[in-house]
């Protein structure tokens, strides 16, 4: 049975969609069948993927018009697959406020799934509404990507919290898989206190996997194509791989080898 991880934070600009992307990519590249659902309606992990703007996906899902086949598409990676999002997104959460146990539409919808992919990883709106909520009833698990800036500890605190209560009243089964520092910039003061912070009140949850600011993990969303195609001997791509491996093991104790592995640049 696959496992569905939500990548959840209310905050904007953390880099959530660029560890769906990549952290998706590289776990495909591992070999295993990995499935991307882009619950945001930005449909910035739809691009970054190489699909056009417009495809049929997650909003005909939610509302009962389309078919999981129907809105599965391929990608460059043989064993990465997406459901795409689109900005009609916006309107899902009121049109399924009527909906009864409309914060378990999208597990209906994705029933199924965890019988063919070993990974699910759902990209969330930077909010916690009703899309989230979603996310968050059908996952086993919530990524946490944190911006290593001092307001992303509050925020930080506050989505644990709703993690908590949604565990208690939607999800019992849902656990927090990690706390992911992003953009990480050793040469700063601040990015060095903010991680010593996390440390300290979160240790629990931080993952051993530090993400940098790499000039080429901004790049590659341009090109539709996540970093290990686009710069596979970089930095960022390499962390990603690293990631994949921590999350892999985690889920299934196997130390794998990866298709990619680059130096650093």
């Amino acid at each position: 049975m696959g496992k569905i991880i939500s990548v959840a934070n209310q905050k904007g600009g953390v880099g959530k969609t660029t560890t769906v992307v990549n952290l998706a990519a590289s776990i495909a590249l591992s070999g295993k069948k990995v499935l991307v659902v882009d619950l945001d309606p930005q449909a910035n992990a739809s691009s970054g993927l190489g699909i056009e703007p417009g495809s049929k996906g997650v909003y005909e899902l939610l509302l009962g018009e389309a078919s999981q086949h129907e809105v599965i598409y391929s990608t460059e990676i043989e064993t990465l697959k997406i459901i795409p999002s689109r900005v009609d997104l916006t309107g899902a959460e009121i049109e399924l406020v009527t909906r009864e146990s409309r914060e378990k539409v999208l597990k209906s919808a994705l029933n199924g799934v965890r019988e063919n992919f070993e990974f699910v990883v759902i990209d969330c709106p930077p909010s916690l509404g009703l899309l989230t909520l979603n996310a968050l009833a059908v996952s086993d698990s919530v990524l946490i990507p944190m911006q290593c800036e001092y307001y992303a500890l509050q925020g930080l605190s506050y989505l644990l919290k709703t993690i908590k209560l949604v565990k208690k009243s939607i999800n019992p089964e849902l656990i927090v898989e990690g706390i992911l520092l992003t953009m990480y910039d050793s040469r700063t003061l601040l990015a060095a206190q903010v991680k010593d912070q996390v440390q300290k009140y979160f240790s629990d949850f931080l993952l051993n996997t530090i993400i940098p600011r790499n000039v080429r993990l901004s790049e590659a969303p341009s090109h539709g194509k996540p970093i290990m195609l686009y710069a596979s001997r970089s930095r960022g791509a390499d962390s990603y791989v690293e990631l994949a491996k921590e999350i892999i093991f985690r889920f299934k104790g196997e130390r794998i080898n990866f298709l990619h592995k680059g130096s650093a640049v």
